[in-house]
């Protein structure tokens, strides 16, 4: 019985970055003997086990065979005589196909093994797949998409780009859960690139499978490319932030119609929506100047009123890409520091119990402190 560390742990310790996970594999070993050592088992689909004193997981070796659609459609085999390479065999890219074995007192021990040649395509930063079996699983065209992400200086193999787009033309893809997909959006959004995501996307010809079509479309568009690369460096690094500015030509319907289909967060899904409306608000200004009632909209859409600090950010997110919003910025304070109270007792007494005779009163008393903010501004 021997156990490795492998995959990313040695990944990102070669390339002097922080090891957050490591993925230990037991060769040599079976479920019988794991359990008599004190391991708990876990695994569903697999034989994983939870260490008794530190919980770690360590998975049996193992090897897989391809008996249905999407990424759950493996068969798994697991016994004492599988070996560490036919392991490593199954995984998706060889810099993540490499091992050091762990010594009994938990520190890796020996040479790192790399039967693939990991660390040679790691130093000519290189994304390429082991073996022909990497086609089979559509989740790992999102995951080297997201790769690109995290990792912006790689490029993919051509003989890896090959293998992508066959995923593409076998439809595996319409197999991933919604929730799955999202998942690896959602992490290359966050990641440093964001754009290199895309483009995987995009050479896969996986883009117009699983992002909105008029986004699709933009992005064919050098000129839209390079805005889009501009605005992403400029927004904060979090996802609200990046789909916004990602997604900020689509009408709100467009972008909750994309939202439905891969199950965006919520508070994700309507921050976009807002700040595409902002965009559009800002498209549609006469000169330098906003109508006063079409602000008071979005005031209320983006419901400055309960959510503050939203609405800050969404104003704070469109002024450090460039749009004209100092105005809006103003507005948004005066409409915000009136009180309503003050407001609704100036309300003849007979009709303060009338819901639209409040709400009328309170949208015009915003209405003029937009108006003054807005005419003080352009003078």
């Amino acid at each position: 019985m021997k156990i490795y560390a492998v995959g990313g742990a040695i990944r990102d310790t070669l390339m002097g970055l922080p090891v957050h996970d490591i993925d230990y594999v037991v060769v040599g070993s079976s479920v019988e003997e794991m359990v008599a050592q004190g391991y708990r088992p876990v695994g569903k689909d697999f034989p994983v086990f939870l260490h008794p004193e530190t919980q770690a997981e360590y998975a049996l070796a193992r090897t897989e065979r391809k008996t249905g659609k999407g990424y759950k459609g493996f068969l798994f085999y697991a016994d004492p005589t599988v070996t560490l390479e036919q392991d490593l065999e199954r995984r998706d890219l060889t810099i993540n196909a490499m091992a050091q074995e762990v010594g009994a007192n938990g520190k890796w021990v020996g040479p790192i093994l790399d039967p693939f040649n990991g660390q040679d395509d790691l130093a000519s930063k290189i994304f390429r797949h082991v073996s022909d079996a990497f086609a089979e699983d559509p989740l790992r065209l999102l995951r080297i998409a997201r790769f690109a992400a995290r990792f912006p200086d790689f490029i993919v193999a051509p003989e890896t780009m090959n293998a992508l787009q066959a995923i593409v033309r076998s439809n595996e893809l319409s197999a991933l859960s919604a929730e799955r997909i999202w998942q690896e959006l959602a992490r290359g959004f966050t990641a440093s690139k964001p754009m290199r995501m895309l483009q995987v996307l995009l050479d896969a010809d996986a883009a117009r499978v699983l992002l909105p079509s008029k986004l699709v479309s933009n992005l064919a568009k050098e000129e839209f490319r390079e805005q889009l690369i501009a605005y992403l460096l400029t927004a904060d690094s979090n996802l609200e932030d990046r789909c916004a500015v990602t997604l900020m030509h689509l009408s709100a319907s467009e972008i909750r119609l994309w939202a439905a289909c891969v199950k965006m967060p919520n508070e994700v899904r309507d921050f976009s929506e807002i700040f595409s409306e902002l965009n559009l608000l800002n498209e549609q200004m006469t000169g330098d100047t906003y109508q006063s009632s079409d602000v008071l909209v979005w005031f209320n859409r983006a419901d400055v009123w309960r959510k503050p600090d939203r609405g800050q950010a969404l104003l704070d997110l469109a002024k450090r890409i460039g749009l004209n919003v100092d105005t809006l910025i103003l507005a948004m304070q005066n409409a915000q520091a009136l009180n309503t109270a003050e407001i609704i007792d100036g309300i003849p007494a007979q009709e303060r119990s009338h819901g639209e005779v409040i709400r009328r009163a309170v949208d015009a008393a915003r209405l003029s402190a937009i108006t003054s903010a807005l005419t003080s501004q352009s003078i």
